[in-house]
């Protein structure tokens, strides 16, 4: 089943422009779209609020599936759902094909393709605005310009010492940066996945999608 997803929510692509753009993109790869799934909301709301999208998910666990969507906010805006939807997407072998940047996320794409865009995601200004700065929210460093760099380089297992080697920084400061931005575990999350998928000799892999990771630990522990 080859699906293209679009979502309608404020500050995103309208679903004419989503649609078109996908459209165009499967037309050039000659892959033919087979059903369109849209999901509306009258805000951007957390995944966790957003059920069909949920159901969306499940229902890719069995067979041969690719989904399409016009760039990689439509899946979410936020860096954290992101990786939780593109590890499910992997677990379940699906073709992710992000039209905009003219990139598959499969289980053959090196994590480090990935990076840059969630990169920039993570910098896209973001709906609203507010006076101080937002609860939970961290203040600007001067190693955010260093920051597809580090997460490239953490991703290659390179110790922090070495980065900061590399990059002339101090290496207590790094370090502070990289914990308090949680970088170590974002990128182990989005390459847990993958690492399963390279390990050429494994051919019994059982990969959970982390939606259900979650959903099976809150039944076990209510």
């Amino acid at each position: 089943m080859v699906y293209a997803y679009m979502r309608q929510v404020p500050n995103l692509e309208n679903l004419i422009a989503q649609k078109n753009i996908i459209l165009t993109f499967s037309y050039q790869k000659n892959i033919d779209i087979t059903q369109e799934v849209v999901e509306y909301a009258t805000k951007d709301l957390l995944i966790d609020e957003r059920k069909e999208f949920e159901t969306f998910l499940k229902s890719l666990g069995e067979g041969d599936h690719t989904v399409f969507v016009s760039s990689l906010s439509i899946l979410s805006t936020r860096v954290d759902e992101l990786v939780k939807i593109i590890n499910c997407m992997l677990s379940h072998a699906v073709d992710l094909w992000v039209c905009d940047v003219n990139l598959c996320i499969n289980k053959d794409t090196q994590m480090a393709e990935v990076f840059p865009l969630l990169e920039a995601q993570r910098k896209a200004p973001k709906e609203g605005t507010q006076i101080g700065r937002p609860k939970g929210s961290k203040s600007s460093s001067k190693f955010d310009v260093y920051h597809g760099e580090i997460m490239t380089m953490l991703a290659q297992k390179q110790s922090v010492s070495a980065i900061s080697r590399q990059l002339e920084v101090s290496r207590s400061s790094l370090k502070d940066y990289i914990e308090s931005r949680g970088l170590k575990t974002l990128v182990a999350s989005i390459g847990r996945v993958a690492e399963g998928f390279e390990d050429k000799e494994v051919d019994n892999i059982v990969l959970i999608c982390p939606f259900e990771r979650d959903a099976l630990h809150e039944k076990r522990t209510a």
